[in-house]
């Protein structure tokens, strides 16, 4: 017997569930916290096959039984997802007190009805505290599972009352892996071009909906190309002189206040690993694929320049979010660099 054998990574909280689920010991209510793409929607729907599964020595979801059929191809009207309203930014209590009217009903076809709340992290305060109100005693027949990219913005008290399951990433060979067994196009770029391959491996961090989003020519290609500006652009604030080239490439930074914000994230993350690599050899890298491309862009260059230029890029950050005329933050971030 497996424990959620379709869950990639995981083995302990997997094992944690099916466990509390043979012992009929499953809480009511979960917070599911992850990054985008790591899982959560395929953990929430097994939770709730698992649940209702009627295989009685099976994997614990079969997968196979009617009703996992039904639940995990999203046909089961007593598995809801509740989600925000189009156009509102935040999940608000119009959608909590719909919910709150629907709980006291009783299932249509199962034994159990489960609530997906999805963005769990952007309910406003007013539909915590009216979700809060059947949180603490719920109908019998009732779970809910609140999916988050963070349980922070959560109120204590629903923490308290729902248990946190973090997902937590793959390793970068589990991941490519995975991406090679489901993907023809994975394939086909990692034969074409290696080096984009990795860069989606390394982008991904871990997670397998993020990396086969990338997978996606459209959706890798921006990012790809800020990363690659972002290196060219590093490699002119670690030079020792200031010339035309410098100023040419600060003309070429985004004009865009969004832009600009990604193309700082990604050269603190850069100098990130440079400094990680001048502590120790063989670190793990969150920005650079090839260690030696790194070795090579730091050598000679002091940690005090390398932090200098993290606290330029924060403190540029910093403006922006505080509405800062984007093009005169960059020129301080050049100028506070001293690459112009």
């Amino acid at each position: 017997m497996k424990s959620f054998p379709d869950i990639l990574g995981n083995r302990e909280l997997c094992l944690r569930l099916a466990e509390d689920i043979e012992r009929k010991a499953l809480s009511h209510a979960y917070i599911i916290e992850g990054a985008k793409g790591s899982g959560k929607h395929t953990l929430a729907l097994r939770i709730a096959a698992a649940l209702s599964c009627e295989s009685e020595n099976g994997d614990i979801p079969c997968g196979i039984c009617p009703t996992c059929r039904k639940i995990l191809s999203g046909k089961s009207p007593d598995v809801i997802f509740v989600k925000k309203e189009d156009g509102k930014a935040q999940l608000g209590v119009d959608v909590i007190r719909e919910l709150r009217n629907d709980v006291v009903v009783f299932p249509n076809d199962l034994e159990k009805k489960v609530y997906i709340i999805e963005d769990a992290h952007i309910m406003n305060p007013q539909a915590q505290n009216a979700f809060l109100l059947t949180l603490e005693e719920p109908p019998s027949f009732v779970h809910f599972l609140l999916l988050c990219e963070s349980s922070k913005p959560l109120l204590d008290t629903i923490k308290s009352r729902a248990p946190i399951l973090r997902m937590t990433p793959l390793s970068g060979k589990m991941l490519e892996d995975e991406l090679l067994l489901r993907s023809d196009e994975a394939r086909k770029l990692r034969e074409t071009s290696p080096d984009e391959f990795c860069e989606i491996i390394k982008l991904s961090e871990g997670y397998l909906g993020r990396a086969l989003e990338l997978l996606n020519e459209k959706t890798r290609a921006p990012i790809l190309e800020m990363r690659r500006t972002a290196r060219e652009f590093l490699a002119l604030l670690l030079k020792q002189k200031i010339d035309s080239e410098n100023v040419k490439a600060l003309q070429s930074l985004p004009q865009k206040r969004d832009e600009l914000l990604g193309q700082l994230e990604e050269i603190e993350k850069a100098v990130r690993d440079l400094i990680v690599l001048k502590k120790s050899e063989g670190a793990p890298l969150c920005f650079f694929t090839k260690e030696e491309d790194a070795e090579e862009l730091s050598y000679g260059i002091k940690i005090s320049k390398l932090l200098s230029i993290l606290q330029n890029a924060e403190k540029a950050k910093k403006s922006l979010e505080a509405n800062a005329n984007v093009r005169l933050t960059a020129y301080e971030f050049a100028i506070n660099c001293e690459i112009i």
